[in-house]
């Protein structure tokens, strides 16, 4: 199993998302975590599983929320840059790969 990290903007991401799934829904917040939870013990367990993305980058897509798991390897270390809505500002995230600032989940 690869050690994640979880680059800061990313949590915040999960956060800003769960809270907003929650205020729509009682319980569709902690549904919404379970799922990234669920899919980064996977990524972890296979870290290649995921297809390329761009450049070293791969995603995982969450079942029933239109989010992806934005993530990279860095020996082994497997690093999410973002938790990012499919809909929203293609792109936004790349800035994520020069900055070193990732906060470790395991």
């Amino acid at each position: 199993m690869t050690s994640v990290a979880f680059h800061p903007a990313a949590q915040r991401e999960l956060i800003t998302s769960a809270k907003f799934y929650e205020d729509r829904a009682p319980g569709l917040g902690a549904d919404f975590i379970r799922q990234v939870e669920r899919a980064v013990a996977q990524i972890s367990a296979n870290p290649e599983s995921g297809p390329a993305f761009a450049q070293n980058i791969r995603r995982r897509l969450l079942p029933r929320f239109p989010f992806a798991i934005l993530y990279q390897l860095s020996g082994e270390e497997l690093r999410v840059l973002a938790i990012m809505h499919l809909r929203r500002r293609p792109g936004y995230w790349k800035s994520r790969l020069r900055d070193q600032n990732i906060e470790h989940k395991s």
